[in-house]
């Protein structure tokens, strides 16, 4: 899987400085190497023109969100935005050929299938979202003081979640370390993790936020917003499944809200995936 491990690179590249050009210029790493992905996933068959042209479409359309000149143009452009998001999330746009890592499989005996793609589509909007529209640390002093700032309400929100889980039947204990897990967990975090929280909170928790600013209780709302939209994205898992994903949703938002930066949801979110994964029944009981 080249092309997802060169579009994981360059979504860790979001966080390194620019590249230097003449003339005083710069370019953002995550850049050429995304292109490099497009470049290696036309070559290699797992792209299609279509599917480059979606990705180059939402850049464009993500790009002029932040910068275009009137407001209406930058409202338009957001609506566009999240279509296009959206529809590489959920593996509508056509022209991706998604590699298959792990075949369908249950984990352990009791648990559902379990199927692990390398999503480039999911990924390629993640990656997009998070370098242009998402609100990031930029040094090390900004960093700690987001990871200090997540842990004790981190924490909360994992047994919370994973407690209200085993409750409702839909998990149990089960410590595993499953022969994929080195393969999982930097998938997990960097092609659907990272996608999802850009989304949910970058894009539209951030800008309801600045919307109802003025509005009493205007934070709460866009954090309840984002949750249950988020919510509603895990309706395929059942009506209790989403109802706790909601709640976790929820926690996502209030770190968020808390250190106004997207990597203490990432962060978080990436912490209960990785409890439900190693301790608990996953994706969920049969």
């Amino acid at each position: 899987m080249p092309s997802a491990l060169l579009l994981m690179l360059a979504i860790c590249s979001v966080w390194l400085p620019s590249l230097p050009l003449p003339a005083g210029r710069s370019i953002a790493l995550w850049l050429p190497l995304l292109v490099l992905t497009v470049a290696l996933g036309l070559h290699d068959g797992q792209l299609d023109a279509i599917a480059a042209t979606g990705i180059g479409l939402l850049g464009i359309a993500a790009w002029g969100t932040a910068h275009a000149l009137n407001a209406w143009q930058r409202r338009s452009l957001l609506v566009l935005t999240l279509l296009l998001a959206l529809l590489l999330a959920l593996h509508r746009w056509p022209g991706f050929h998604n590699a298959l890592l792990v075949p369908s499989t249950a984990i352990t005996a009791d648990a559902r299938p379990f199927t692990l793609f390398a999503n480039l589509d999911k990924g390629a909007a993640g990656l997009l979202l998070l370098a242009l529209l998402a609100p990031r640390c930029h040094a090390w002093k900004e960093w700690r003081k987001t990871m200090c700032a997540t842990m004790m309400p981190g924490t909360v929100a994992i047994v919370l979640v994973m407690g209200l889980g085993w409750v409702a039947g839909l998990v149990k204990p089960a410590l595993k370390w499953p022969e994929f897990t080195a393969t999982f967990l930097p998938i997990n975090l960097l092609l659907t993790v990272v996608a999802e929280e850009a989304f949910f909170r970058g894009v539209i928790q951030q800008r309801l936020q600045a919307a109802l600013q003025a509005l009493r209780g205007g934070t709460g709302l866009a954090m309840m917003a984002s949750a249950l939209l988020f919510s509603a994205a895990h309706l395929g898992g059942g009506v209790t499944y989403a109802v706790i994903a909601g709640l976790a949703g929820f926690g996502y938002a209030w770190v968020f809200q808390r250190t106004g930066r997207i990597e203490a949801a990432i962060l978080l979110h990436f912490a209960v995936n990785a409890v439900h994964f190693l301790g608990f029944t996953y994706p969920a009981l049969a």
